[in-house]
């Protein structure tokens, strides 16, 4: 098998990064979401296809117009902001886990990224596909004199 043009790009998530909720904390407390200045992240799926790198993130909640892609040199980022249907007090909520507000992800492939070449689809089912082409290795030929 060989090794993954993306390994050791991404960071993972493991259980000791985990942190570790203290015994004494009641269960039912609800997860509550940084909405200030630190955006919230979405999940995404990287693969190949082809001569493509596709990134597909399901984005529920969010209409086409409220989705940035910005690119530079090797850096994807998706960025957006994910606004409540109705306007529920948060002392109402019983549990609250669902994200709303900004969010942010950005993602370092392993080519320079042509930002005319990107192309991007956002599905009836609230999954939005990023396509990127990979490069096009240049090959180096040797001109002797002779």
């Amino acid at each position: 098998m060989t090794p993954s043009p993306f390994h050791g790009i991404f960071s993972s998530l493991t259980s000791d990064a985990l942190p570790v909720q203290a015994e004494q904390e009641p269960v039912q407390e609800a997860i509550v979401h940084p909405t200030g200045t630190q955006p919230g992240q979405i999940a995404v799926d990287i693969y190949e296809f082809d001569a493509y790198y596709i990134i597909r993130a399901p984005i529920a909640g969010v209409k086409l117009c409220d989705i940035d892609i910005e690119v530079d040199d090797k850096v994807l980022t998706i960025s957006g902001v994910r606004n409540p249907a109705d306007d529920i007090p948060k002392d109402q909520y019983y549990l609250q886990e669902c994200f709303w507000g900004n969010f942010e992800r950005s993602i370092t492939l392993p080519i320079s990224i042509d930002p005319k070449k990107v192309k991007a689809t956002f599905s009836k089912d609230s999954i939005l596909k990023v396509i990127i082409p990979k490069e096009e290795k240049v090959k180096i030929v040797r001109i002797s004199e002779g």
